[in-house]
């Protein structure tokens, strides 16, 4: 009798080992309570990692201070770096302010945002600029001689606009295309129309016309967005995009070609045929508000706004296979997070947005030796 009632615990004990197994597999889409680990913290102050290694001040470095709302960066060949400001202006870290763009309505979420060279940079000098104007969100194409900023064209306009949600990250892919999110331009139903710019990713040839084999025969290349800000892509050419969710569940997603992800009939990891739901998602009671990201190694990394913290999700086989938050709360908000042609990461801060508790030499273009991420 005693025998049989071991036997039975053991056999329960496998039972529940086998529902929490199967349980983190079917809710792969809320990771955070499964595997939601939290990097050792770090004496940003001191320069000394507790607990582990000793950081080297080259670990940790302060490139430029006192910007003021600080949306992306850019690197030049000749070790400069192009900083876009939300309130109009570019500049460029070694020479001080380039030039403030006249065109630029900076309200609320809106402004100078997103920022992009052309592959061919060094040969055409071609920057290109997402930007909030009286009447539009849209992107310019100009050309930067020294420290002179000539407008060239404009790619694309009539992209939605509000106080909130206007997208904003702009990227050229390996395939030589320019890609573009927007957000839903606090009108969710926009997300779901295609005849509208707004709550997309669009994909853009360098001229601003729209590529051949775009699933609508127009700018469109996916849509039931809410305000994507985050676009990278992995090893595998796989693009991926980090999206704000309402209140919560903010997400990570794969985005494939003339797919729907849903806003604003589902978000996170909600279902309903027909619709992409997130590979990973923040879950009900936790905010990332995420926003720039890059990919470096196996893993995507993105910037926290209200999360304060920059998130790695490893990559395998076009899933998420473990989860780690780095320097929380360390900067305060993070706008965007890019890989320099050093291999070091640059973040900026985004406390003077008017939702941060700005430190002293605040906003600032941070360095970060990717070891202190290991």
């Amino acid at each position: 009798m005693k025998k049989k009632k071991i036997l039975n615990i053991i056999i329960g004990i496998f039972l529940l080992l086998a529902i929490l197994v199967w349980g983190g597999y079917s809710m792969k889409g809320s990771i955070i309570p499964l595997f939601f680990r939290v990097q050792e913290p770090v004496d940003v102050d001191r320069g000394v990692k507790k607990g582990e290694k000793e950081v080297d001040e080259i670990d940790i470095e302060i490139i430029a201070e006192d910007l003021e709302v600080p949306w992306e960066i850019a690197f030049l060949s000749d070790d400069s770096i192009l900083i876009s400001q939300r309130g109009g202006s570019l500049l460029r870290v070694s020479s001080g302010e380039i030039e403030s763009i006249a065109e630029v309505r900076s309200v609320g979420e809106g402004g100078l945002l997103g920022m992009a060279l052309h592959p061919d940079f060094s040969n055409n000098n071609f920057l290109y600029l997402y930007m909030t104007t009286n009447e539009d969100n849209r992107v310019i194409r100009y050309r930067l001689e020294n420290n002179d900023l000539i407008e060239d064209r404009v790619i694309i306009s009539e992209i939605p606009k509000a106080k909130f949600h206007n997208g904003g990250r702009i990227a050229f892919g390996p395939d030589g295309y320019l890609y573009v999110s927007t957000g839903d331009a606090q009108n969710t139903q926009l997300s779901q129309d295609l005849s509208s710019l707004a709550g997309k990713i669009l994909r853009l040839d360098e001229n601003g016309d729209y590529v051949e084999d775009n699933p609508f025969g127009d700018h469109i290349y996916s849509y039931g967005h809410r305000n994507p800000q985050g676009l990278a892509w992995d090893s595998e050419d796989n693009l991926w995009s980090t999206e704000h969710g309402p209140t919560a569940q903010d997400e990570l997603n794969l985005i494939k070609k003339g797919k729907n992800y849903g806003w604003p009939t589902i978000s996170g990891d909600e279902k309903r045929e027909g619709m992409e739901s997130a590979v990973l998602q923040s879950g009900y009671d936790y905010t990332w508000a995420p926003s720039g990201m890059t990919y470096f190694k196996g893993s995507l990394y993105f910037a926290g706004l209200r999360g304060q913290s920059i998130y790695e999700a490893k990559i395998e086989e076009k899933d998420v296979v473990d989860f780690i938050v780095h320097f929380k709360e360390d900067f305060g908000r993070i706008r965007s997070i890019n890989l320099g042609p050093d291999e070091m990461f640059y973040i900026i801060t985004n406390n003077t947005d008017g939702r941060g508790s700005p430190r002293e030499g605040d906003d600032k273009l941070i360095k970060i030796n990717p070891r202190l991420f290991k």
